[in-house]
């Protein structure tokens, strides 16, 4: 089995007055929180998402480890649709003492380049920042987080820090090769 060097660099932000917004795009871009927990429509979204930039960690959840995830205090999924159709989403986790992770952030791949990217991320990191206004009994967030590694879209670095966030850790490992699962072949932007 071949293997891949990759490399993760952790970002944060400590205040929300480090968010640097992006401009919304124009046209009929929304961003809407899916407020009932879906199983079926977070896996689309991930599988969809990070299929070609071998997202896989989660396509062997069965349905009720999908639904015991998203069931969590704190889990938030928000997506953001361009005319009614879903274009990305950013994921939101609680975990201890304030801090909350987006643990998934991306779009589609039909669309990328349209200036979505900065405007979901900004919409993710403030609704981050105010997390804890929508879920009694977690505390107010102190630091928001995120991870991006070299597999990932080749934007994903600048669009992190031109939102403000600065990195705090980087890892190299070797890891191994697997095919990009999807979304299913001849699929592109």
């Amino acid at each position: 089995m071949s293997t891949l060097i990759v490399t993760t660099w952790s970002l944060e932000q400590t205040s929300p007055a480090d968010l640097r917004a992006a401009e919304a795009p124009e046209g009929d871009v929304r961003v809407v929180r899916a407020q009932e927990p879906s199983p079926e429509f977070s896996r689309f979204l991930y599988a969809s998402v990070g299929g070609d930039i071998r997202w896989t960690d989660r396509l062997g959840w069965t349905y009720a480890r999908w639904q015991e995830y998203l069931d969590r205090p704190g889990v938030e999924t928000w997506v953001a649709y361009d005319r009614g159709t879903p274009a990305g989403y950013v994921e939101l986790e609680s975990q201890d003492d304030g801090v909350v992770e987006i643990v998934y952030f991306g779009l589609l791949p039909a669309f990328r380049g349209r200036r979505i990217g900065g405007h979901l991320l900004s919409y993710g990191v403030a609704r981050a920042w105010d997390l804890a206004d929508r879920w009694p009994g977690l505390a107010e967030t102190k630091r928001v987080w995120l991870h991006t590694c070299s597999k990932d879209g080749e934007h994903a670095m600048a669009n992190y820090q031109r939102r403000g966030f600065r990195l705090f850790d980087t890892a190299v490992e070797e890891e191994p090769e697997v095919a990009t699962p999807g979304p299913w072949p001849g699929a592109h932007a």
